[in-house]
C-alpha cells in the first residue's frame, strides 16, 4: 500500500523556483518518484496556484498538479483548523497553513510535505498538531520536508 501524502503549495512552488537550487534540486527528486504515493493537494492548493501572478508558472504548476487527489474541504476540516488556531499550532493570520494541516489530519493522510520552516515545518507545529489531533482522536501525521521522505 502506498504512503499517503499531502503537498501543501510550498512544495509545488519550489520545484520552479530557481532561487533556491538546492531546495528546487530536492523537490525535483521528489517529484521524479511521486508515483511511489498516493499524493494529495487540496482545494486551498489550488486557490494559492491562482494567485501566482506569472501566468507562465501559474500554468507549470497547474500542470504538475494535475494527476493528484484534491481534497474538499468540509466541516470537520473548519473545525480542526480553528483548533490548530486555537491552539498556536500556527499563528492566526496564517489560516491557509493551518488549513493545510487540518486537510492532511482529517482526510487520515500519513504525512504533510512542506517547505514552510516559519508556520509547518517546526517542532511547535509538530507538538501541538500530535496533541490536538491525540485529544481529537485523529490518525497522528507527521510533518516533513520532501527532502525526508525520500
Amino acid at each position: 500500500m502506498k504512503l499517503k501524502i499531502y503537498l501543501d503549495t510550498s512544495v509545488i512552488s519550489a520545484r520552479f523556483d530557481q532561487r533556491n537550487p538546492e531546495r528546487q534540486t530536492l523537490t525535483t527528486e521528489f517529484f521524479s518518484q511521486a508515483n511511489r504515493f498516493d499524493v494529495h493537494i487540496s482545494e486551498i492548493t489550488l486557490a494559492e496556484i491562482e494567485k501566482t501572478l506569472e501566468a507562465e508558472l501559474r500554468d507549470s504548476m497547474r500542470t504538475l498538479v494535475q494527476p493528484f487527489t484534491v481534497l474538499e474541504a468540509n466541516n470537520e476540516v473548519q473545525r480542526m483548523t480553528e483548533a490548530l488556531i486555537r491552539y498556536n499550532a500556527v499563528p492566526q493570520n496564517s489560516t491557509e497553513d493551518a488549513y493545510h494541516i487540518a486537510v492532511a489530519v482529517v482526510w487520515g493522510l500519513d504525512y504533510l510535505l512542506s517547505w514552510n520552516f516559519r508556520h509547518i515545518v517546526r517542532l511547535k507545529t509538530r507538538d501541538v498538531v500530535r496533541m490536538v489531533t491525540t485529544l481529537d482522536g485523529y490518525k497522528p501525521i507527521t510533518i516533513i520536508t520532501p527532502a525526508e521522505l525520500l
